[in-house]
C-alpha cells in the first residue's frame, strides 16, 4: 500500500472487561498492528459504541480514511457504525473493513488483521 492510502487500525476493547480478549495481550497485539504491518496507525479505543466512540468515529471518519476496526462481531459493526460512516460520506461497505479478533491469542489476532490487509490490497 502507499504511504497516503494505508488504512488506520482501531482496536475496540468493550471497556477493557469482555473476557472475548482474555487470550490476547492487547498492549503487544496494538503494538505488533502498527509497527509491523502497514497500516498508518493502530490504537486502542475502550468502547467504540458508546456516545463518546461515536464523537471520536466521526471525527477519525473526517480523513476519509480506510479503517479495520477489531473488536466484535462484523454485523453488529456494520449496524453500530452505519450512520458515521454514511454521515462522513463513506461507503461502509468498502471503508470499513470489521473483523471479530475476541476469543483469539495475540498471534492469531495479528494474522487477521495481517490477513485482512492482504484483502483491501488485492481489491484495489
Amino acid at each position: 500500500m502507499s504511504e497516503k492510502m494505508k488504512p488506520g487500525f482501531i482496536m475496540c476493547v468493550c471497556t477493557g472487561k469482555c473476557p472475548g480478549f482474555s487470550k490476547m495481550d492487547i498492549w503487544d497485539f496494538i503494538n505488533r498492528v502498527r509497527i509491523e504491518l502497514p497500516v498508518e496507525y493502530g490504537f486502542i479505543h475502550p468502547q467504540l459504541c458508546e456516545e463518546d466512540g461515536d464523537r471520536f468515529l466521526a471525527d477519525f471518519l473526517k480523513s476519509h480514511r480506510k479503517v479495520i476496526i477489531g473488536g466484535c462481531a462484523p454485523n453488529m459493526q456494520y449496524k453500530m457504525f452505519r450512520d458515521a460512516f454514511a454521515e462522513a460520506g463513506l461507503d461502509i461497505k468498502t471503508d470499513l473493513v470489521p473483523i471479530d479478533v475476541r476469543d483469539m491469542t495475540t498471534d492469531q489476532a495479528v494474522e487477521k488483521v495481517n490477513a485482512a490487509l492482504e484483502k483491501m490490497e488485492e481489491a484495489k
